[in-house]
């Protein structure tokens, strides 16, 4: 079976809790590492530019392990024949679910119109995602803020989302704080803006026929509960890549699944075969090791595990054996 039918005929993934696309972050060796922490968690792709798959190695930048499914990748762009290009690559490469970037605020996407900008270009977001439709069978989503600098009213929020609903977008992601374009860092654009979850909550009220994923200072399951009596689903970003044992319980407490917590003990030894076989192929031990630095948090030892896999590490002879040494301070973990 091809991948671009498989990928036709999985169920639409479950949106109930996801992964947020971090730039530099959600590679596909961290997202293989967090599917072995939960098995229904949607995972996405760091956003990858039209340009990068059309005119670049579009094979690198869609490889993916088969376990990562659910699986979205998340597209940068605001061209509509290129958009759909590329969802159709997308489908072709076996993903579940393609999402357009209208949330990202750095000055180099906005100077491609890529990202937040285009929450000031309704007409022109829905123009990509109608293209994006008619090329693919799988689900095209959007992720976007609440508003930009200079288009914050929530009656101009309501026109973005209105518009590109009409051009049959079913799924939004809203990330519950404005970006400012201009004089913020993307990493000020995450921290300094307030949070308004009210705004998306209302955004859900007044369109509740659409699915609305909550994204934006979320950092427990606890708080992951509470917002799901308002929306369909939560996206986590930075905890789930700084703490990621919190995806160990998603399963059980968000999912209903019966299936035991991973301990961190296992999940490092389920990693190990992968991690040996991109060595032995001639890859970086620290493309993976990099990842699960945030394993190491809240026990005896944590920091020495930390200290072994970002420092030690780079030193050793048999680099190997240090991710063996970190291994056993997870026992019985």
């Amino acid at each position: 079976m091809s991948q671009a039918f498989a990928a036709t005929q999985r169920p639409e993934p479950s949106r109930r809790f996801s992964v947020a696309p971090m730039m530099d972050w959600t590679d596909r060796h961290c997202r293989y590492f967090l599917r072995l922490l939960s098995q229904r968690a949607l995972l996405y792709t760091e956003m990858v530019t039209t340009g990068a798959l059309l005119h670049g190695d579009a094979a690198r930048f869609l490889r993916h392990d088969e376990s990562e499914h659910p699986l979205a990748l998340q597209l940068g762009g605001s061209n509509p024949a290129e958009l759909a290009a590329c969802a159709r690559l997308a489908q072709e490469a076996g993903y579940d679910e393609v999402n357009l970037n209208v949330g990202c605020p750095s000055d180099r996407v906005q100077n491609n119109m890529i990202g937040a900008c285009l929450m000031g270009h309704p007409a022109l977001v829905a123009d990509c995602v109608k293209a994006m439709l008619d090329a693919v069978e799988i689900p095209v989503t959007v992720k976007h803020r609440i508003g930009i600098n200079g288009r914050d009213s929530y009656a101009e929020l309501c026109d973005f989302v209105g518009q590109v609903r009409n051009a049959g977008c079913r799924s939004f992601t809203v990330h519950a704080r404005i970006a400012i374009l201009e004089g913020l860092s993307p990493k000020e654009n995450r921290e300094v803006p307030p949070l308004r979850y009210e705004v998306a909550a209302q955004l859900k009220q007044d369109f509740p026929d659409l699915e609305l994923v909550l994204n934006g200072g979320i950092k427990t399951l606890d708080e992951c509960r509470t917002h799901l009596q308002t929306f369909d689903g939560v996206m986590l970003g930075r905890e789930a890549y700084h703490n990621p044992y919190l995806l160990a319980e998603v399963d059980q407490q968000l999912f209903a699944s019966d299936a035991p917590v991973v301990t961190r003990s296992e999940a490092m030894a389920r990693l190990m075969p992968y991690l040996v076989a991109h060595v032995e192929s001639g890859g970086a031990i620290h493309h993976i090791t990099r990842h699960i630095l945030g394993l190491g948090q809240g026990f005896p030892g944590a920091r020495r595990f930390r200290q072994l896999l970002s420092a030690d590490i780079h030193t050793a002879a048999e680099p190997l054996k240090v991710v063996e040494q970190a291994a056993e301070l997870l026992a019985g973990r």
